[in-house]
């Protein structure tokens, strides 16, 4: 059942939970970075579900939008879960959802590479947050 009030509060209260996110540097160059990443997933036994090519997004999309900045000279996100950590964190608080599925990005701005993830909430969430950090970590983020 759609209530608007509902929807409006969740709205509302969105800027409460903003999260950080933990960078790591990388030394190589993009493609190595991104490589790395979904050798990282995929030996933890993880499948990519899909990968946002936000940085391309960006550049097509600045002059429609008004801006000349590139934000990005590549940017990708990695889209992924895990169906042993998921079903943890919501057996634990099933509005844990909202943080599923979990991404990492790889970006290049000005020639220096990162590779970063989201900083979850304490308690349950931070299983999450060990998984990426270990995938970044076998990928080689210092």
């Amino acid at each position: 059942m759609f209530r608007p009030s509902i929807i409006a509060a969740a709205f509302m209260a969105a800027p409460a939970f903003a999260q950080e996110a933990i960078t790591y540097d990388f030394e190589g160059n993009f493609g190595d970075a991104s490589f790395a990443v979904e050798n990282a997933i995929v030996n933890k036994g993880l499948v990519i579900d899909y990968t946002s090519r936000v940085g391309e997004m960006l550049n097509r999309t600045g002059e429609d939008v008004g801006s000349e900045e590139m934000l990005f000279t590549e940017a990708d996100i990695f889209i992924f879960c895990s169906a042993v950590i998921s079903r943890q964190v919501m057996e634990a608080d099933p509005m844990n959802i909202v943080h599923c599925p979990y991404g990492i990005a790889v970006t290049d701005r000005d020639g220096v590479v990162q590779i970063m993830h989201r900083d979850y909430p304490d308690g349950p969430m931070q299983a999450v947050e060990d998984l990426l950090s270990e995938i970044v970590a076998e990928a080689g983020g210092t």
